[in-house]
C-alpha cells in the first residue's frame, strides 16, 4: 500500500477524496469533503496560515487554584472547609448546602479520574 493510500485510510476503509484548488496558492490538491464555493479551500501547506490557535485545552485550569494562562488570576472565593473548618479559597463561589474543601481535603474527596 502506498503511503498516500495509508494517509486516506480511515476506519471504514479508503476516503473519498475531492479535488479542489487552493485558494491561497491556486495549486490543486485533494480534500476528504465535498468542496463548495462557500468556503475556500487550502491546500496543506496553506492550511496552516488559517487555523485558528488552540485557546481552551486540557492544560487550561485543570488545576486547584492554578493562575489561568489566558485571563490572569482566577477569581478566588472566601470559604470554610467542610471536612476540617479551616479557612481557605477557592475557584468558585460557593453554594449554600454543598460540601466545600481546602485544597488538601480536596485530594482526599475527588473522585477518580476517568481516562
Amino acid at each position: 500500500m502506498s503511503e498516500m493510500e495509508r494517509e486516506r485510510r480511515g476506519f471504514g476503509g479508503p476516503r473519498r477524496m475531492y479535488k479542489a484548488t487552493c485558494a491561497d496558492c491556486g495549486k490543486e490538491c485533494e480534500v476528504p469533503f465535498q468542496p463548495t464555493e462557500e468556503r475556500p479551500v487550502y491546500c496543506r501547506e496553506c492550511l496552516p496560515k488559517h487555523r485558528r490557535p488552540r485557546e481552551f485545552g486540557r492544560e487550561f485550569g485543570r488545576e486547584f487554584g492554578r493562575r489561568r494562562e489566558f485571563g490572569g488570576p482566577r477569581e478566588m472565593h472566601k470559604a470554610v472547609c467542610s471536612d476540617c473548618g479551616k479557612a481557605c479559597e477557592v475557584p468558585f463561589e460557593p453554594t449554600p448546602g454543598k460540601p466545600v474543601y481546602c485544597e488538601e481535603c480536596w485530594e482526599k474527596h475527588k473522585p477518580p479520574r476517568r481516562y
